[in-house]
């Protein structure tokens, strides 16, 4: 792509406070973007073969979205936490094993998409996020999750098409968790914490895909008080 077709889309950036520019092949973010660092509210980059997230991305301190979809990444900076203001982060299908140790600090952040990675473990760090709404790690490498997600504040959870055979009971006391996703993992019947079912705020549980009849979920103490919430939100939905 020639620096003039760049040269047009960063004016329209400066004019819309957005930048997108998909499946383009670039191997790197944009450096003349730092010019726009106080104008940028939107940067979508996805569908290229970006390798790195440079430091300097730090920069745009009102970055409110950051779509990063179908890259080459395999660790993002810490100063990506340093992003304030951002609500909205999707970084589907890249080869992430971990988040960096400061994520916590991404205290605006509403939605994050990390479907399609290399993560082993629900990251730690998200349990620091006060304002988090939806949390995608599908088709990942997860295999437990572990006590700290008691703490997790997301309204929906998937972790769909993992290798979870174990989850910590302490996921029944998430706070604003209502939506749980489990589909297609390996997990036993038993291994299912019941207090998800008897006294959790989970009024959705997708568990299709595992080792167990579905059928047989029916059957578990507490399976009645989950479908008392079940059915109140379809109401309210409906």
């Amino acid at each position: 792509m020639g620096n003039s077709a760049l040269k047009a889309h960063l004016e329209t950036a400066q004019k819309t406070g957005a930048f997108q520019l998909t499946g383009k092949g670039l191997t790197e973010f944009p450096e003349d973007l730092q010019k726009l660092t106080s104008n940028l509210r939107t940067i979508d980059l996805s569908n290229n073969k970006i390798e790195l997230l440079p430091p300097l991305i730090g920069k745009f301190s009102f970055l409110k979205s950051l779509v990063l979809n179908n890259n080459k990444l395999t660790a993002l900076p810490e100063e990506l936490c340093k992003l304030k203001k951002l609500e909205t982060l999707h970084l589907n299908g890249n080869h992430l094993r971990q988040l960096p140790a400061a994520f916590g600090q991404l205290s605006a952040l509403k939605t994050l998409s990390l479907s399609g990675n290399q993560l082993r473990t629900v990251p730690t760090q998200l349990c620091g996020l006060r304002h988090l709404d939806v949390v995608d790690l599908s088709k990942n490498q997860i295999q437990n999750v572990p006590d700290t997600v008691g703490e997790l504040q997301a309204i929906e959870l998937n972790l769909n098409q993992n290798q979870i055979s174990q989850i910590s009971v302490q996921i029944s006391h998430c706070p604003r968790l209502k939506v749980l996703r489990l589909e297609e993992n390996c997990l036993e019947l038993s291994m299912l914490p019941q207090s998800i079912l008897s006294d959790s705020q989970i009024s959705l549980l997708a568990v299709e895909g595992n080792l167990f009849e579905i059928k047989k979920l029916r059957e578990l103490e507490g399976y009645d008080k989950y479908m008392e919430r079940f059915t109140a939100t379809k109401k309210k939905f409906a």
